[in-house]
């Protein structure tokens, strides 16, 4: 039997089993904190960084620590929204998203959470740089002006005797994702859908499906990010 401990956020008493990590842990008690990186039952990476939280005053990020016994939590105050706003307006900024010509508008992450933090012009200027699209592959290509290095793929796209897909190439501000053509091809048509729907944006997507979703039935077009969750802040 699970050994069930207890902490609190923003004020809020919640339980979660020990080993539990902080995002899921939330969840579980009806609290949203946003993330990019994060999936559940994957080992997390805290790649994109918007899940920090405070910590018994420390800036920790949630996906990448567990729930600790008497654990004190802030995660909706004004400094780490803020914080998390300036992440999200960095990730625009050095990509290139084009939001109204992308095939994932309205089912990208990054797109709902930049209308959750009601995002209008960033305060950083744009780089522009000119990024490579990789579209050799039969049923996959990777346009790298959307990546944001969230490594999902990478940790949850497998091959069927298990190899990676997907990796990362190079470091800081170098690095890009690579695929290896030769496990993608081998990728049915559900495999190829699996690896667009992890993407949380719109870099890695599969061909011939285009604009399948119309206007007004796309995830986000009727529903916030997050509003599966009984989010603390609503209250």
């Amino acid at each position: 039997m699970s050994e069930k401990i207890k902490f609190s956020i923003d004020g809020k008493s919640c339980t979660a089993d020990k080993g539990t990590n902080l995002v899921d842990a939330a969840k579980e008690n009806g609290i949203y904190i946003p993330t990019l990186c994060h999936l559940e039952g994957v080992k997390p990476a805290g790649s994109c960084r918007i899940c920090n939280v405070k910590i018994n005053g420390r800036y920790m990020t949630a996906c990448t620590t567990d729930v600790a016994d008497g654990m004190v939590i802030e995660n909706f105050i004004p400094e780490i929204q803020e914080l998390r706003k300036i992440i999200i307006e960095t990730l625009f900024v050095s990509g290139n998203h084009y939001c109204p010509a992308c095939e994932k508008s309205g089912n990208c992450e990054l797109q709902a959470l930049g209308y959750k933090f009601q995002m209008l012009v960033p305060r950083f200027p744009f780089e522009f740089e000119e990024k490579e699209v990789d579209a050799e592959s039969n049923k996959l290509y990777i346009d790298r002006n959307r990546c944001i290095l969230c490594k999902r793929c990478v940790r949850n796209v497998k091959a069927k005797d298990g190899k990676s897909i997907f990796a990362i190439y190079g470091r800081g501000h170098h690095a890009k994702i690579n695929i290896d053509h030769e496990l993608a091809n081998q990728m049915t048509d559900e495999e190829a859908q699996h690896a667009m729907d992890n993407c949380p944006v719109g870099s890695i997507l599969r061909k011939e499906r285009g604009y399948v979703d119309p206007i007004g039935r796309r995830k986000y077009d009727n529903e916030p990010i997050g509003s599966e969750i009984e989010q603390i802040e609503s209250k």
